[in-house]
């Protein structure tokens, strides 16, 4: 008998945020790779660095495309 599976989302625990390299932030963007690395360059968007590799956590790409919304008229 194989012991139960833990269940999918457990109620009151908030889910990891991922950490992603810079190719899948720019696929997440829609940006080529050096945009998001002159970002990060630049220090206009928070970033992690994990010994010589740099990660950004998809919450702060979500926080950077919110600060660039225009609102409709």
């Amino acid at each position: 008998m194989t012991p139960p599976s833990p269940p999918s989302s457990t109620p009151g625990l908030v889910p990891r945020d991922e950490l992603l390299t810079i190719g899948q932030a720019d696929e997440y963007l829609g940006t080529g790779e050096r945009f998001v690395r002159r970002l990060v360059a630049q220090r206009r968007i928070a970033h992690v660095k994990l010994g010589k590799y740099v990660r950004l956590q998809r919450s702060a790409l979500g926080a950077f495309i919110e600060a660039g919304r225009v609102p409709s008229e």
